[in-house]
């Protein structure tokens, strides 16, 4: 059983399979890193300087002590991360269909198929006409 189990681990599926997770994960991180610190500063800059995660609604404010301890924190929707989210997958998807494109744009156009030659139909009609003269 630990044969067959190492011949599945080593087949070129497996290994591609794996490559592939550990390069996803690293693009992810550079994508990550691409939206958070570079693309999501313009565009609240363009939003009017609004930091998209600090976005929340709060349904229960914090309660503090006179000292300034927070005794409970608060409850909030934090839709500012999601808003962050949404934009981290439109610039993934686009990134995406760029690369897809530009693949396509590379791989060789499909040669036509040969002609084939007359159908069954078209030599019976051949036929018929020879017949008729």
């Amino acid at each position: 059983m630990l044969k067959e189990f190492k011949d599945f681990i080593m087949t070129g599926n497996v290994i591609d399979l794996a490559v592939a997770v550990i390069l996803a994960g690293a693009v992810g991180m550079v994508v990550n890193g691409f939206v958070n610190d570079i693309m999501m500063p313009i565009v609240g800059n363009f939003a009017g300087g609004v930091d998209f995660s600090d976005l929340k609604y709060v349904l229960s404010p914090a309660d503090v002590d006179a000292d300034g301890t927070v005794v409970k924190p608060e409850n909030a929707i934090m839709y500012g991360n999601w808003v962050n989210s949404i934009i981290n997958l439109i610039i993934v998807g686009f990134v995406l269909f760029i690369i897809v494109k530009a693949y396509n744009k590379t791989k060789k156009p499909a040669e036509p198929a040969a002609p084939s030659g007359p159908s069954e139909i078209d030599l019976l009609k051949e036929i018929r006409d020879a017949l008729k003269k």
